[in-house]
């Protein structure tokens, strides 16, 4: 199966490998971003590349102009910033990730979601992060959390059009994003990996992606504890 799949945070990380990937596979690309020498190299494997701020609005309407009907939009543009000191609440970081993260996807979708048709299917990437509050991770977590429930309902209003709505929700995959993490991270995973799972399931129609399913498991589960057992554990995460 190919078809034309739009993806947004397309120059590095998860995005880029997705955009190789669904290439790879025979499918029209569009790579979305920022960086002009990065989308250059998308390029040159077949990839066309749209370079635009998703954080403005009118950037990213002005990207959508002239595309053609899609079959897959994947919105997988994001960071990650932590906020090292909550007793004195770094209040513009938390905006800055709120609005790379959360209020950037609505300007996409506002941009790319009238190219989806019936039978097509739009992904959001989310994170792990929102089963389970972790320390520092007051903005990043604020945003995942959003499109978590931004994701569940354009489930219920899209459904009745056509056009499925996959939430992914990956533990901690390799790429340059968390190259900057100076902690443990469980259960890495490889960028491709991680691709390659998501490829799979979005093309087996899947409302929700989650992996690797061991982390998953272990989140989920120390999510349900009580919130003071909760709380005494995570005392030896900082």
């Amino acid at each position: 199966m190919s078809g034309r799949v739009l993806i947004t945070g397309a120059s590095s990380g998860l995005g880029r490998a997705l955009a190789l990937a669904y290439r790879q596979a025979g499918w029209q690309v569009w790579g979305c971003g920022r960086d002009a020498g990065r989308l250059a190299e998308l390029a040159v494997a077949g990839v066309t590349p749209l370079r635009f701020d998703g954080r403005d609005g009118s950037a990213t309407a002005a990207a959508a102009v002239g595309l053609p009907p899609l079959d897959l939009l994947i919105l997988n543009a994001g960071s990650c910033e932590y906020i090292k000191d909550a007793h004195h609440f770094d209040g513009a970081l938390f905006a800055q990730v709120i609005e790379t993260n959360l209020v950037a996807t609505g300007h996409a979708l506002a941009a790319f979601l009238p190219l989806l048709g019936k039978g097509s299917r739009l992904a959001i990437v989310g994170s792990a992060v929102s089963w389970l509050p972790l320390p520092q991770a007051e903005a990043y977590g604020a945003s995942k959390a959003g499109l978590d429930y931004l994701a569940a309902s354009l489930c219920l209003d899209l459904r009745g059009i056509g056009i499925g709505v996959t939430l992914i929700r990956p533990g901690f995959i390799d790429t340059p994003l968390t190259a900057r993490n100076h902690f443990p991270m469980p259960c890495l995973l490889p960028v491709d990996e991680a691709a390659r799972q998501i490829l799979k399931g979005l093309a087996a129609g899947r409302d929700q992606i989650h992996f690797p399913l061991r982390f998953i498991g272990l989140l989920r589960l120390l999510g349900a504890l009580p919130v003071g057992i909760w709380l005494r554990l995570a005392r030896h995460l900082t």
